[in-house]
């Protein structure tokens, strides 16, 4: 019989090891670590993520439990003090630096969008995450309420958040998405949040194209309607002009067919059909789903320390396995849920099984088969 690493190893394999080393260096704070290291505090971080542990304790006792299958993980051993401290001290910025590498691989396996374009398509929204004023006295939002605002702009190709900030709670999107740098020839499209007159500007002179929803007190003008017969739903498609604006847009409007809810378009895409326009606003749900599903299966509400440094390593490390299921899901190719991959990694994170068969039916299994590298 075969004979194979545990799961959550064959997992971290797709994280290069000498790459973490290097960045680890680049990104210490203090005196040189005597008995502790980095990539000791993200395996335990991960592992807590993986295994839905809900405390520091939680994590340091599972870790202290399964010691003997954490040889291959090339981990040190981890007290509730410890990574505590590393989590507040050690700068978060390691993981940031990590997960935009992630990214990168992951990008090169993510399916592509189904839209007529070949160019990106990126789904930009913002979620709340409510804190303690008390106990995270950095995160202002209100005067007797603190939280933070995770803003995410989630590349339509696999759904894979290609940016990310986080914030204080007054932070306005708006603000935020005028610190983006988006490809000549892009596409984004985001709700009304987003409205500000001189970034639509900014994004046409960027060579951007843009979806979104038309305020109902926006000062429109109404110019020529666009000839042609119009696809089913579509009920008015015509140039306007807004006011600060100085180059004409075009208004898409639109009533879904099962719900009755009219929907008014405005955007810069003149060369795409209205039913197109359509179906790109109709994607930017998949960020909500996004959102719901990192707040559902990540510890991302929950914190585990107190500090801005430790709730941005949390983060960050919570996206970073995102990522790490998300490359599973695409190099499996069984058409489940990333839900149901997660699911089943957390009762066989430690298991000694192939990677490959784990996610299929046991009579599609192989049988003492090489061990596969989803991450070659």
């Amino acid at each position: 019989m075969a004979h194979y690493n545990t799961i959550i190893n064959q997992i971290t394999a797709f994280i290069p090891r000498h790459d973490f080393e290097y960045h680890a260096k680049i990104h210490h704070n203090g005196q040189k670590f005597r008995s502790y290291n980095r990539w000791s505090q993200f395996m335990a971080m991960i592992i807590g993520q993986l295994s839905g542990r809900k405390s520091l304790r939680d994590i340091t006792e599972n870790l202290t439990v399964r010691q003997k299958r954490l040889y291959h993980l090339g981990m040190k051993p981890t007290t509730k003090s410890t990574l505590a401290r590393v989590n507040e001290h050690q700068p978060a910025s390691l993981y940031e630096n990590m997960y935009f590498q992630l990214l990168s691989k992951c990008q090169q396996a993510a399916p592509r969008h189904s839209f007529s374009f070949k160019s990106k398509l990126y789904l930009l929204d913002t979620t709340t995450i409510d804190l303690c004023l008390s106990v995270f006295p950095w995160a202002t939002f209100r005067s007797r309420k603190g939280a933070i605002k995770l803003h995410v702009g989630l590349d339509a190709d696999g759904y894979l958040p290609a940016f990310m900030d986080m914030t204080n709670g007054k932070v306005h999107e708006s603000k935020w998405s005028k610190t983006l740098k988006l490809p000549r020839g892009s596409y984004a499209v985001f709700d009304r949040g987003f409205t500000d007159y001189n970034w639509y500007s900014t994004l046409m002179d960027s060579g951007v194209f843009f979806v979104t929803r038309l305020k109902s007190n926006a000062d429109v003008e109404y110019l020529l309607k666009r000839a042609g017969r119009k696809s089913q739903g579509i009920t008015n498609d015509q140039q306007i002009r807004l006011k600060g604006i100085s180059d004409p847009l075009r208004l898409v409007a639109y009533t879904d067919p099962e719900t009755g809810n009219h929907y008014r378009y405005v955007t810069n895409a003149h060369h795409l059909k209205a039913a197109e326009i359509a179906a790109i606003y109709k994607e930017r749900w998949q960020i909500e789903q996004f959102f719901k599903w990192i707040k559902q299966n990540l510890k991302i509400k929950t914190f585990l320390g107190t500090s801005r440094n430790a709730v941005l390593t949390q983060i960050w490390i919570a996206l970073c396995v995102y990522l790490l299921v998300a490359f599973l899901n695409f190099k499996a190719k069984l058409g489940i849920s990333m839900h149901q991959m997660l699911r089943v990694l957390q009762l066989n994170l430690f298991a000694r099984r192939n990677l490959s068969d784990l996610f299929r039916p046991p009579d599609k299994q192989a049988i003492d088969s090489p061990q596969l590298l989803l991450w070659s």
